[in-house]
């Protein structure tokens, strides 16, 4: 049976290179899943869980949004950010969170930074999402 090869990479290095069965994708619409034969495309990725599966086997990663290009039974995954889901802090995630929520309560929507602390809110939520999913 014909497989996928999967690479995450991120700025500072190629965290990820491996032959899968199929991968779950958190795009900018919502999970897609990818499988040998798959028509070729490039998705943004939002902040989530990428989930690999090879013989039955589940193992995810954190990715902190990016882009996705499938195309050739490859999936290639430009992260901004990605770590294995068992490796994430929940802890600091939750404290990253709130210290971003607590920055916007002096905010107006207009103030150029509140778009930033968001951001951190929105990614830190599916940091910890993507960590609780793996430990369920």
């Amino acid at each position: 049976m014909a497989k996928l090869t999967v690479e995450i990479v991120t700025p500072e290095k190629r965290i990820l290179s491996v032959q899968a069965d199929e991968a779950i994708v958190p795009g900018g619409r919502g999970l897609f899943g990818v499988r040998p034969g798959h028509t070729p495309f490039l998705s943004l990725m939002e902040p989530g869980a990428l989930t690999l599966i090879e013989s039955g086997r589940r193992e995810s990663y954190f990715v902190a949004g990016g882009f996705v290009e499938v195309g050739n039974d490859k999936v290639l995954v430009l992260a901004d950010a990605a770590e294995p889901v068992t490796g994430i802090d929940v802890e600091g995630a939750r404290r990253r969170m709130a210290e971003a929520q607590e920055r916007m309560k002096g905010m107006s929507s207009e103030d150029a930074r509140f778009e930033l602390e968001q951001a951190t809110v929105r990614r830190e939520a599916a940091r910890i999402g993507a960590a609780n999913t793996a430990r369920a």
